[in-house]
């Protein structure tokens, strides 16, 4: 009876994270900017449509804990207003030397998207363990294993992106496959909005 119970789809926990999106144009301007990596470096280089700024990674989460999870990414979205950022540098975890993972760096000079981080870290500390890095804004390029040296390339070249909008939260659910994950958006929450 139990093994009937667990093999039901709403029994299996979902993987799920918090993210920020960024335009198109965007992107295509990070891509234009980390091509001549891209060209030196194979990896598991991560594609456009999966780009985003993670700002709570929840994980495997029980399908009991959706609501809450929800209601709570609502709550901090309703918190802050829109405000405006931009893709500025390519750097690199944990340092350029090793690199494990090449990303794009966001400008985040009020601190919002870390005070949305550190907001989720805080309304989902119940169920969720809060992040123990430091928040850096970001998206990931690539991922090399093992780690390549990128000193001598990193910090250049710069990114040139137009500055825009960051509008809304979007909880999202990951289904692994290969070659990429697909994200699939299970709620959208506006900023400065009551959901």
């Amino acid at each position: 009876m139990a093994r009937d119970r667990a093999s039901r789809p709403e029994a299996r926990p979902l993987r799920l994270f918090v993210a920020a999106e960024v335009p198109e144009d965007v992107l295509d301007e990070v891509a234009r900017a980390s091509a001549p990596l891209r060209d030196r470096h194979p990896g598991r280089w991560v594609p456009a449509a999966n780009q985003h700024v993670t700002v709570k990674f929840l994980g495997s989460t029980w399908p009991r804990l959706l609501e809450p999870v929800l209601r709570a990414v609502g709550e901090v979205a309703t918190a802050q207003t829109p405000f405006e950022s931009r893709a500025a540098e390519l750097g690199a975890f944990p340092s350029p030397r090793r690199a494990r993972v090449l990303w794009a760096g966001l400008e985040d000079p009020d601190g919002r998207l870390a005070a949305i981080a550190a907001g989720l870290d805080a309304a989902l500390a119940k169920d969720f363990p809060p992040e123990r890095r430091a928040f850096t804004a970001h998206l990931t390029l690539a991922r090399f294993d093992p780690p390549v040296d990128l000193e001598d390339e990193l910090p250049a070249p710069r990114i040139e992106s137009r500055p825009f909008g960051v509008e809304r939260l979007v909880v999202f659910r990951s289904h692994l496959r290969r070659p990429a994950p697909v994200y699939e958006a299970i709620g959208t929450f506006p900023l400065g909005s009551p959901s």
